[in-house]
């Protein structure tokens, strides 16, 4: 099983420390301490030194550990910055903000999957003479949809709260690129009408929530809804010349599961490789922070 982490080269982000369920994180000329219930050993530095350095600080809420609100909480500024700013990745521009739920943005462990995606779709356009056609679902501030855009794809980016669509909007825009389609719609029954219509994917993206709602309200629980998801992306990903990628941040959820969960799914022979694996950050003193489990397949 492969542990990928994001390139030493990404100069705008850094995680400093880890420990004690918490996480110290420079995003360009800001640092952040976040909870991180992953962090289950001592941190390296003292808690004034991370003072020293912390411009603003994650409180957890009243609801913090309970579904539905298990990231609610406040920031809190020892140091002046913006509520809102800006870094770079490998030539996009991505807006980072304070929300309510932790979250600033970014999930910089996903660096190596953005990557992926640029070097596949880039594949398959010089494979085909065409633009790929991309479905990012889930696809939150869109990162990944950049880089698929950036690679020469034609993008759909998919999400069910309009607010992380008019983000990636801005990111798009800021990044110097145009054309993606966006869609605010509950991921399932979109893939179930695309199977209908007939339409295919050179390239499918998924990093499904452990739970959430759709804009009509429409009920998603990660592991009840999975399975069948996964058959309504097989349904409408190219047979050949084309790309699956699967992120599940969900507790319990391992490489082998995910591997499992996309064969039965895809009805796929045993001799097909899936590659697999955990995305990662490593701190300034070498501890491993383990944050999600991918799975890939290439057809």
């Amino acid at each position: 099983m492969a542990i990928e982490f994001p390139s030493e080269q990404w100069k705008d982000y850094e995680l400093i420390d880890s420990g004690g369920g918490v996480k110290l994180e420079r995003f360009g000329g800001y640092v952040l301490a976040r909870p991180e219930p992953k962090a289950l050993w001592d941190k390296e530095m003292t808690d004034s030194e991370w003072d020293s350095l912390t411009h603003v600080r994650f409180t957890p809420g009243a609801g913090f550990g309970k579904a539905g609100k298990e990231d609610s909480g406040t920031w809190d500024r020892l140091k002046a910055m913006p509520g809102q700013w800006w870094i770079r990745y490998s030539g996009l521009s991505l807006r980072l903000g304070l929300t309510s739920f932790k979250h600033v943005g970014v999930f910089p462990e996903q660096a190596p999957n953005w990557e992926y995606i640029t070097k596949r779709t880039s594949e398959i356009a010089a494979a085909t003479g065409g633009r790929p056609k991309v479905l990012n679902l889930f696809a939150y501030t869109g990162a990944a949809s950049l880089a698929a855009k950036a690679a020469g794809a034609d993008v759909t980016h998919l999400d069910s709260v309009r607010q992380v669509v008019t983000w990636a909007r801005e990111n798009q825009e800021r990044s110097c690129l145009d054309g993606i389609r966006w869609v605010v719609e509950d991921a399932m029954k979109f893939a179930r009408r695309e199977a209908r219509r007939g339409n295919v994917y050179q390239g499918i993206i998924l990093d499904p929530p452990a739970y959430g709602h759709g804009p009509d309200g429409e009920r998603w629980k990660l592991d009840e809804c999975l399975f069948e998801m996964m058959r309504n992306v097989g349904r409408i990903l190219a047979p050949e010349n084309s790309f699956l990628v699967l992120n599940l941040y969900s507790n319990g959820f391992s490489a082998a599961l995910g591997e499992t969960v996309i064969r039965q799914a895809l009805d796929l022979p045993d001799s097909t490789v899936l590659d697999s694996g955990e995305l990662a950050l490593r701190d300034r003193f070498g501890k491993v922070l383990p944050l999600s489990i991918f799975v890939r397949l290439e057809r």
